[in-house]
């Protein structure tokens, strides 16, 4: 199996780890204007990627009007827009700009209005040199750009045969270190202030420079991660590389306690990671009968192995309280979010999934399991995302306990399905909404914290968390 196969299948993982399912059988989607199918939900892992055309951006196209949550509702020319622009971007950087490349008229009919983006494309590209790689790269910067357009966190498409973020046999990808604020400032440049700083050190390459929590970044490949109070995206996106081709990183660090200011060069790579980075579940009693649950994702059966976790230090103490700490939870698996918050109440709805015309689906919490009887406080940061930020959301909204920390990321529109294309990479955005038990919506917004107590440097070099000293004093109220 090649490298494109491998990446492939595991993004399917990952799709159906938003769903909280395994990857569905495939079944065809609505029929296209030509009669074939628009797309199709993956069996397994799907054959290795062959080359995007504009026939399979014509199927991605269609296939988000029929399957996207709103897709019914959306203006498709937005869409378009958007892909066409991307189209003559990519001509223009291939030194391949033309007069022929202007977007048409577009009236607002989705088949018309795609028959004329589709022959003012093919003008172009007819005229072009016969080279693939141009027309690939035109392809993909075309549908790249129609996903982008749904402005949707959980709406991607994998492309490129490269293997996306995460775990490689036991190892990690990237510099090594987790900063101050996340990824997700490409997106919502809102979730960051300043300073940014090393939150903590992983392993790796920052392990190896001598990189220490609490160092404050001055500056990322020159550029400077805030202007003021506005954070610059790609500066602070540069410290998390997601894949092989990505360049080192040029630091400026301050580290404040001796006043030393210095740079270094982080090259991108595989490292083992701190034992404790990888570990879904972490656990401890903190003293005076507080439990304490880490939990780095929603993965499978994580909500089993934390009721275990809280069982075990339940033996020979009596516990009262817990303190479950969601701090860059990227997210997972909603039936597991159901299946913990069972372990705090039952009977109720923890989410709705929603289409765009009101109608909505309900989540429950899953009442087979006992309930804990422990007060509950809640630890909350912008790495808190998704399946983690449905889970917060009830909490707060249930009254099930308090969330302390910051503001959750807001990035929680719905459960991604994943689609097959006919290149064989997959798309995935939502079908469903999601609104939060009192019905609100909570992406692009988050979840505020009942109390809000931010990170800083001094307390990340100093080895304080000042959110879990405030979790405990509330549980010893």
């Amino acid at each position: 199996m090649n490298v494109k196969s491998i990446a492939a299948g595991l993004v399917l993982l990952l799709a159906a780890a938003c769903t909280g399912q395994t990857p569905p059988r495939a079944r065809p989607g609505p029929a296209a204007p030509g009669g074939s199918a628009v797309c199709a939900q993956p069996r397994g892992n799907p054959p290795p990627e062959t080359p995007t055309t504009i026939d399979v951006v014509e199927q991605a196209y269609f296939c988000i009007l029929a399957n996207y949550y709103s897709g019914a509702t959306l203006d498709a020319r937005s869409l378009l827009t958007a892909g066409f622009a991307a189209f003559t971007q990519e001509l223009n950087r291939g030194g391949r700009d033309s007069p022929e490349a202007t977007m048409p008229a577009f009236t607002g009919d989705r088949k018309t209005d795609w028959a004329a983006f589709e022959t003012a494309y093919r003008r172009v590209t007819d005229r072009l040199p016969d080279d693939a790689g141009l027309r690939e790269k035109l392809a993909a910067a075309t549908l790249q750009a129609i996903v982008t357009a749904l402005g949707d966190d959980h709406a991607r498409w994998n492309h490129g045969g490269r293997r996306p973020p995460g775990h490689y046999d036991g190892d990690q990808y990237g510099l090594g270190l987790r900063a101050s604020a996340g990824p997700q400032v490409t997106a919502d440049p809102g979730t960051a202030l300043p300073p940014l700083f090393v939150a903590a050190v992983l392993g790796g390459p920052a392990k190896a420079a001598g990189l220490r929590p609490g160092d404050v970044i001055e500056s990322v490949n020159g550029s400077a991660p805030f202007i003021g109070a506005a954070v610059t995206p790609g500066a602070v996106a540069a410290l998390y590389p997601r894949y092989p081709q990505d360049a080192p990183v040029r630091l400026r660090l301050l580290r404040r306690g001796s006043g030393r200011h210095w740079t270094v060069t982080l090259k991108p790579g595989l490292y083992q990671p701190n034992p404790a980075a990888t570990q879904v579940v972490t656990s401890k009693p903190l003293g005076d009968g507080v439990a304490y649950v880490r939990l780095s994702g929603f993965a499978p059966h994580v909500a089993d192995r934390t009721f275990a976790a809280i069982s075990r230090m339940r033996a020979g103490r009596t516990l009262t309280g817990l303190v479950l700490d969601l701090r860059g939870n990227g997210g997972g698996s909603p039936s597991e979010v159901n299946r913990l918050l069972g372990g705090f109440a039952h009977g109720k709805v923890t989410a709705y999934q929603c289409a765009a015309d009101g109608t909505c689906e309900t989540m429950r919490t899953d009442d087979g399991v006992a309930l804990l009887g422990l007060p509950l406080v809640v630890l909350t940061d912008r790495g808190c995302a998704s399946a983690c930020e449905h889970f917060s959301s009830a909490v707060k909204d249930l009254r099930l306990g308090r969330l302390v920390g910051t503001r959750t990321a807001g990035a929680v529109s719905g459960p991604a399905q994943p689609y097959l294309l006919g290149d064989n990479t997959v798309l995935a955005f939502p079908s469903k909404h999601h609104l939060a038990p009192g019905r609100e919506a909570i992406d692009r917004v988050g979840v505020a914290p009942d109390h809000h107590v931010p990170p800083t440097p001094e307390d990340a070099a100093a080895g304080r968390d000042p959110a879990l000293d405030k979790a405990v004093a509330l549980l010893h109220r």
